[in-house]
C-alpha cells in the first residue's frame, strides 16, 4: 500500500546510504521501527551544509529535511518491506543553528508534511525539534524517526 501510494505522489525511495559510523540504519523492536539519525544525502552528496541562521532559505532546509525523511523510509527498508509500514510515531529534528536562528520548528515541518502527506492520519506524529552546534558531516540537519509496522 505504502509502495502505491508513493508511485501515486511520484515519489522515489532513494538508494540507502551505508553507515557512516558504527551502527545499523534502522532496528525492529515488536511494531516499532527504530531509524537511526538521516542526513540530507542525495546521491552520496549532502543538500545542504553548514549553520541555519536567519536569512538563510528556510525553503531549502525543508526540502532537506524532507531528504532525511525518505532516506529514513530506506533506512526502514532495510529491516521490513515498506508496504508494512503503518504510519509514523515520533520525528526527532535536528538544526545546526547559530544562536540568532529560532525557527527549528519550522524546518522539521519539512518532514512533518512529507509525513502527512505520504501516509495521511497515519502520519501525524509526535515530535521534537532542537537547533545544535554542528551536525556529522557539517550538515545542517539530520532526523531520527520512530515508525509503526
Amino acid at each position: 500500500m505504502l509502495r502505491k501510494r508513493l508511485q501515486t505522489l511520484g515519489i522515489e525511495i532513494p538508494a540507502l546510504t551505508p553507515p557512516l559510523a558504527s551502527y545499523v540504519p534502522a532496528k525492529r523492536h515488536q511494531d516499532v521501527i527504530y531509524v537511526s539519525g538521516q542526513l540530507p544525502l542525495l546521491a552520496g552528496n549532502l543538500l545542504m551544509t553548514g549553520p541555519m541562521q536567519s536569512g538563510r532559505s528556510l525553503d531549502d532546509a525543508q526540502n532537506a529535511m524532507g531528504r532525511c525523511f525518505l532516506n529514513g523510509l530506506a533506512a526502514a527498508g532495510t529491516v521490513v518491506d515498506l508496504d508494512e509500514i503503518q504510519g509514523v510515531l515520533k520525528l526527532g529534528a535536528f538544526v545546526a543553528s547559530e544562536p540568532d536562528f529560532a525557527d527549528q520548528h519550522k524546518v522539521a515541518n519539512g518532514a512533518s508534511d512529507l509525513a502527512q502527506e505520504i501516509f495521511g492520519a497515519s502520519g501525524i506524529h509526535a515530535r521534537f525539534a532542537v537547533g545544535v552546534a554542528v551536525l556529522p558531516l557539517n550538515a545542517t540537519v539530520e532526523l531520527e524517526i520512530h515508525f509503526l509496522v
